[in-house]
Order: structure tokens, then C-alpha cells, then sequence
């Protein structure tokens, strides 16, 4: 296993993140979702691999998630040589306030994932989106709160637009609050929007780039086709449905396939090893929840992709509008 430093902080992690979006149990919303037992073998795999960076989110199969990371973090390894990542934002009940980023929701959310997690703190507390109906002052303030009580190390933010990411670090320089040490972006080989400001913006404040859905939902493994109904997965993520789908989506899945053939490896080692190669990527978020999930993925650190056949593979790339936030 790779490993680097965690942007501009002295953490150090390796160079890929195991996303658990899909553990803890199935939902009506996550019918797809592993139970603890099934979960379980991937975290262990993981860590050893070297994997040593762990992400969740609160909302991650209605909080299941947290509770299953945590559990088998406990078990399999020692807490100080983890990396454990979790988010807030999306609604965790039904009241107005189980929702957002206001400081009421992010204080009383920290605890609970706390509590879900079995630990005094996490590594890396994320936003998982921007809130247009909280100012940011109120939000960096609270995240400042969190750091300074120990809940926390660091913080993060994921999919936003660049002019919200750079107001919220202005806002935190002007009070003096603890800065975003990550931007957690959507950014594959289909969609690479995040190319234009979002990348350079975080190269430039040194912010760790840990992207997510770097397979784009598997359409980059070469196993999905344009009725994209493979999968229980697939036929119930109405969120992974509105992301990819173009016929130039395609046409980059087929030039993928064509540079998998010509070095004999799957095509997911490609996909995963261009974007290891992409200048500011700290560490992309990978999932597994098949065999050979984790094995692609590690082996794909060492796939050497020269400046043509990167060329070729981003060739048939098409602007697309901004999908994954609003």
C-alpha cells in the first residue's frame, strides 16, 4: 500500500479510501446494503491491505453504517492507526431540525455518530453538501466547536460548487475557526467537471482531493450496459441513475475497455489508475462488496499509464452539466 499526506495537515493516509456507504443493512432505501455479517470480511481485508482510511456518513443506511465501521474497526484494529471519516448534512428524522447544518443539528449530530461509531472522536467530520438555509458563519463556527472539544481532528467538505468551498475557507480564515482540510468531490472519467475550478482550487490552498464514486457506480468496470439493470443495485439507485447514462458516457467505458485489453488487465484497474495518476488526488473512495473489488483496487496502484494512453482514455470525454449536488 501507497501513502500520502493528507493535504496541507501531518496526517497520513493511503492512497485509497474504503467508502462503507454500502454496509450495515438493507433499507428500503438501501436494498442493495450488506448486513454486518457480510460487511465485516471487506473492513478486515482492508486494513490488511494497508488500507489504513475509513469513510462513512451518518445517513449511510440509517446510521447502520456507523454502527457496523465502528464495531469492526474495534475488533480489528487499533483506533490511533485508523483514519476514520464521517459526514453530516442529510436528514436523520423527521423533525425540521434532524437535518442541515445549522449549529443545533451539527452538535447534537456529531454525538450521535459518536455514539453509532463506539469512539470519543473522528479523524475527518465532513458536510456532506452545502446548506442554503444556514450561513455559513453559523456552520464553520459550529465545526470550529466540534475540533476545539476533541470530537474531531479535522474538517472536510464534499460535493459544492468552488465559489462555496472558497467562501467558507475565507469565512473561517476571517474568524480565525478551523479551515477544511478536504474536498471530497464527484470525479471519474465520465464526469470530470471538477477538471475546470474545483481540482485547481484545492491544488492551490493544498486541500485533499478524495473523490467519490471513482468507478462511476461500476459503468467504468465495463459490466453495465445503457439499460443499466444488472444489478439489485443498479435497478433501485434512482441518485447513481440520474449521474451517468450520455452516449459519450459509453464511448470513454469502450476506450476503457480497448486500453484494459491492450494491457490485460480489468478494466476497473484502469479507471481507478487514471485517476491515481490526475495531479491533487490524495485518495480516491473505493467501494467493495463483491471478491475482487479490493484486489482491483490495490492492484491498480501499480498500473503505469503513459501520457498516450492517458490521452486516449480522456479523448471521448463530453462537457456535461453538474451532477451530484445542487
Amino acid at each position: 500500500m501507497d501513502y500520502i499526506r493528507f493535504g496541507s495537515t501531518g496526517m497520513t493516509v493511503s492512497r485509497l479510501c474504503l467508502g462503507t456507504m454500502t454496509y450495515g443493512k438493507p433499507t428500503e432505501r438501501w436494498p442493495w446494503a450488506l448486513d454486518e455479517e457480510q460487511s465485516r470480511p471487506f473492513i478486515k481485508k482492508a486494513l490488511e491491505a494497508g488500507i489504513n482510511f475509513f469513510d462513512t456518513a451518518d445517513v449511510y443506511t440509517a446510521g447502520a453504517s456507523e454502527e457496523v465501521v465502528g464495531r469492526a474497526l474495534r475488533d480489528f484494529a487499533k483506533r490511533d492507526e485508523v483514519v476514520l471519516a464521517t459526514k453530516v448534512f442529510n436528514p436523520m428524522g423527521p423533525g425540521p431540525n434532524d437535518r442541515g447544518l445549522s449549529r443545533k443539528h451539527i452538535l447534537s449530530a456529531i454525538d450521535a455518530s459518536l455514539r453509532r461509531l463506539g469512539t470519543d472522536y473522528v479523524d475527518l467530520y465532513q458536510i456532506h453538501r452545502w446548506d442554503y438555509h444556514t450561513p455559513i458563519e453559523e456552520t464553520m463556527e459550529a465545526l470550529h466547536d466540534v475540533v476545539k472539544s476533541g470530537k474531531a481532528r479535522y474538517i472536510g467538505a464534499s460535493s459544492m460548487y468552488s465559489w462555496q468551498f472558497a467562501k467558507a475557507l475565507y469565512t473561517a480564515d476571517l474568524h480565525g475557526w478551523t479551515r477544511f482540510v478536504s474536498m471530497q468531490p464527484h470525479y471519474n472519467l465520465v464526469y470530470r467537471e471538477e477538471e475546470r475550478e474545483m481540482i485547481p482550487f484545492c491544488i492551490d490552498q493544498k486541500v485533499a482531493v478524495i473523490p467519490w464514486s471513482p468507478l462511476a457506480r461500476g459503468l467504468l468496470t465495463g459490466k453495465r450496459s445503457k439499460q443499466w439493470n444488472e444489478t439489485e443495485r443498479a435497478k433501485t439507485d434512482a441518485f447513481g441513475k440520474g449521474l451517468y447514462g450520455a452516449d459519450s458516457d459509453f464511448d470513454v467505458v469502450n476506450r476503457v475497455a480497448e486500453i484494459a485489453l491492450q494491457k490485460g488487465i480489468p478494466d476497473a484497474q484502469v479507471a481507478l489508475a487514471w485517476i491515481l495518476h490526475k495531479s491533487g488526488i490524495t485518495a480516491p473512495i473505493i467501494g467493495a462488496s463483491k471478491p475482487g473489488h479490493l484486489e482491483d483496487a490495490e492492484k491498480a496502484l501499480s498500473v503505469k499509464l503513459s501520457e498516450e494512453e492517458i490521452r486516449r482514455l480522456e479523448e471521448p470525454y463530453k462537457p456535461h452539466g453538474v451532477l451530484g449536488f445542487q
